[in-house]
């Protein structure tokens, strides 16, 4: 194995990890760096499903206690109807209701969507628009708790799930701003934005999982996917906890400031 294209995949492993939960585009800083470092070996969309399902693994594992309880919940609620497990009955309809826009229009576009992802002027276009939304909503607390999500909120941040599919704009991101724009708390966004991740995560890597198994250099390249996939899993478990901690103190405002420079450098410069 070569010593330097492991260290290259464990880089991107990093910056996956740290990316993914964060609004600042985990796809758009994988390809400035791979640009940015002549990284430009490591294209395959294998990689990507890899360290995707790291970064699941690692918000599966964080909210597990959550989703035990809505899974539970929603199961007894059909067999009691005891009201006690009514909201996350209902929770679990507004998760789905929240997903499907986007798992809609990414099934649909998912070949489109990848001729255009390695566009490194789009990606700093991308970064831009992400900044502009995330200052729009940096000042707005929310009142709307869990139990106050309608499915109108759902649907309403799943279509902002759609922008998402766009290289370059951040998941959690335009999430987090679809459901500041209706009045969500920053705990209740946050936390949504999170569960909407894990049916997409999991619909992006079904899609992908045909290429993945098919291809060729797998067995080559098992080592430093395995090990990218760790990386990613520790550093998004890390990453997530840090955020969450910050959208909760009201500081989406840095994100915002260091899209922006980060999109203007990549128009600029590479």
């Amino acid at each position: 194995m070569n010593l330097i294209l492991l260290l290259k995949y464990i880089i991107l492993g990093i910056i996956q990890g740290f990316t993914e939960p964060i609004p600042i585009s985990s796809s758009g800083h994988l390809l400035i760096v791979k640009k940015l470092f002549d990284f430009n070996i490591i294209n395959d969309i294998n990689f990507e499903i890899i360290v995707n399902f790291g970064s699941f693994l690692a918000i599966t594992y964080l909210y597990r206690k959550e989703i035990l309880n809505i899974i539970s919940d929603f199961f007894l609620y059909i067999k009691t109807k005891n009201n006690n497990y009514k909201e996350n009955y209902n929770y679990a309809f507004l998760i789905i209701v929240g997903t499907i826009p986007a798992g809609m229009v990414g099934f649909l576009l998912k070949d489109k969507i990848d001729v255009i992802s390695n566009n490194i002027q789009l990606i700093g276009i991308a970064l831009i628009i992400t900044s502009c939304f995330l200052y729009i909503i940096k000042d707005i607390k929310g009142k709307k708790e869990k139990k106050d999500l309608t499915y109108k909120d759902a649907l309403f941040i799943g279509f902002f799930q759609i922008i998402s599919l766009f290289p370059g704009i951040s998941r959690s991101g335009s999430t987090i701003v679809g459901a500041s724009l209706k009045n969500l708390n920053r705990t209740t966004a946050v936390n949504f934005s999170f569960m909407l991740y894990l049916p997409i995560s999991i619909a992006t890597m079904l899609l992908g999982i045909g290429d993945l198994i098919s291809s060729n250099n797998l067995q080559t390249l098992f080592i430093p996917y395995f090990i990218s996939m760790i990386i990613s899993m520790i550093v998004t478990y890390y990453s997530s906890k840090w955020f969450i901690s910050v959208v909760k103190n009201g500081k989406l405002g840095y994100f915002s400031i260091y899209c922006l420079i980060i999109g203007m450098i990549t128009l600029l410069f590479l």
